[in-house]
């Protein structure tokens, strides 16, 4: 008898979840579009795609090809060019948003993008060691914190994975699930995941363009993850991470 996954999975979410009684189904406003950062806090505006300085060219298929996951880097700062470009690959905007939607460059069930991006950046030009949290609608940085012994919170919260603090920073994903609730539901699990992929794929693809490198790392504590981060577990926890430097 064949099987078919298309429709086994599409049977799968139906029975799931009843779509009748989601949130976006029984007229309930939709969660923000990012999560809200302290009012008066200081942003520091990122450079614009069209000022950026250092990002090769680099074919598709040449950036495919060359993907490895790296363990090691050099001491080498990324430039304040390379990180927001990183950013921008990776939770960016396409184009302006609108209040109810979006569009960023990765791509997310039901336009949802149910992601947070934190940094703890330890090598960047013209940026203070620290943790920072991006902002895709301002394409801005807000500081997250700057916790003492940066290196060794991060390593602890890898399981000593000692790369991961020996990088020129490293990318913490941090998920909302409300946001994607909203539409899906129970559902909801498993397209975060997907999202998660599609966002750590575009950042290895990204790396190329600026002779760097990454690692997904998904075997991390998960409690010092968030604590590091300053977020509940619930409300908000850590589902991914990597760290990059030039190779």
């Amino acid at each position: 008898m064949q099987y078919d996954l298309k429709f086994f999975l599409k049977d799968c979410i139906r029975k799931m979840v009843d779509f009748s009684t989601t949130a976006q189904s029984r007229g309930l406003a939709a969660p923000p579009l990012q999560k809200p950062y302290p009012p008066g806090a200081a942003l520091l505006a990122l450079p614009r795609p069209e000022k950026w300085t250092g990002i090769g060219d680099v074919s598709v298929r040449q950036a495919i090809a060359a993907r490895v996951s790296h363990r090691a880097f050099e001491t080498t700062a990324l430039t304040l060019d390379e990180l927001a470009f990183l950013l921008w690959a990776t939770q960016g905007l396409r184009k302006p948003p609108t209040p109810a939607v979006a569009y960023r460059t990765v791509p997310s069930a039901g336009c949802r993008h149910a992601l947070e991006t934190y940094l703890a950046v330890f090598r960047v030009k013209d940026l203070s060691p620290g943790l920072y949290r991006y902002l895709p609608l301002e394409h801005a940085l807000v500081e997250a914190g700057r916790p003492d012994d940066l290196e060794g919170r991060v390593r602890q919260a890898v399981f000593d994975q000692r790369f991961a603090a020996k990088a020129a920073a490293t990318f913490f994903w941090t998920t909302i699930p409300e946001r994607m609730e909203w539409r899906y539901a129970e559902a909801s699990y498993k397209v975060i995941a997907l999202d998660a992929g599609h966002v750590c794929q575009n950042l290895y693809l990204a790396c190329q363009a600026i002779g760097a490198g990454t690692c997904a790392i998904a075997a991390y504590d998960q409690e010092a993850a968030d604590a590091l981060l300053g977020v509940d577990g619930e409300v908000e926890f850590t589902i991914y991470i990597a760290p990059v430097g030039k190779v």
